[in-house]
């Protein structure tokens, strides 16, 4: 095998074709097939990008949803908390007192077994007091007594508002004590009875006189019963008219229980 000399000329005639070789390369049209997979594998992975960011923010939105019901269950979570907290503190309030008031309730059932007995021993001393005292308003007193033994018995009535009507009616008998008083009422029994005005001065002295005028007498402590005595009927009249507000007060005469000596 012989070699030709590499000449300029030569040199110069490979140049051109190789550039002759590149430019028909260039200009040969690319494959159809090709071309439509590259396409498709392109338009795939468009797709799959699209696909991919659509996920990613479908993703975030349920994240934001999630994360905005976490935050609205921490704060109901909270409230609740401090609603528990303010619940259990009401309830201790309430427990407490619930334990006073049965403290209170034994103190008053104690209470009602010390004052009950105490109560009817002044009921039984006022009606022995009015049954020694001089018989005036003789009915309203008795009954009022009558009153206050049925009450006594009563479950119905509390025991402050027994211990109340109690201490009333000690009132109206101290009351008797300090003043001065006219009424019409019956003196006597059956067919012997007159009616008569009764002047009562203080406990001091019971006194009558006939809506005549013409017989006058007093309650003697003494014998126990009535005692005409027509001596005290000016201060009777004076006395009645005084009571009745129809005169200025003035010095009466009324006949006075002497003291009896003590017994040694």
């Amino acid at each position: 095998m012989t070699h030709k000399a590499f000449t300029p000329a030569r040199a110069l005639l490979l140049a051109s074709l190789a550039s002759v070789i590149a430019t028909a390369a260039v200009a040969v049209p690319p494959n159809p097939e090709k071309v439509n997979t590259v396409v498709g594998e392109q338009t795939k992975i468009e797709q799959a990008a699209a696909a991919s960011q659509q996920r990613i923010n479908q993703l975030d939105d349920e994240a934001q949803k999630l994360v905005g019901q976490y935050r609205q269950t921490t704060a109901e979570t909270e409230s609740i908390k401090a609603y528990n907290t303010q619940l259990a503190m009401q309830v201790k309030s309430q427990t407490d007192e619930m334990d006073s008031m049965q403290k209170q309730l034994a103190e008053i059932e104690r209470t009602s077994r010390e004052v009950l007995p105490m109560m009817q021993k002044m009921v039984d001393t006022l009606e022995q007091f009015v049954s020694l005292d001089l018989p005036f308003l003789p009915d309203e007193r008795k009954n009022r007594i009558a009153t206050l033994k049925d009450m006594m018995s009563r479950a119905d009535v509390t025991i402050s508002e027994k211990y109340r009507r109690i201490t009333e009616a000690y009132s109206i008998e101290m009351e008797y004590g300090r003043t001065i008083e006219a009424y019409e009422g019956k003196l006597g029994e059956g067919d012997k009875a007159k009616t008569v005005e009764f002047l009562r001065t203080g406990r001091i002295a019971l006194m009558y006189q006939t809506l005549d005028g013409k017989e006058t007498g007093y309650w003697d402590a003494d014998k126990k019963g009535w005692v005409e005595d027509s001596g005290y009927r000016d201060a009777v009249k004076a006395g009645l008219k005084v009571a009745k507000k129809q005169g200025a007060p003035d010095l009466l005469i009324v006949p006075v229980h002497a003291p009896s000596e003590g017994k040694s």
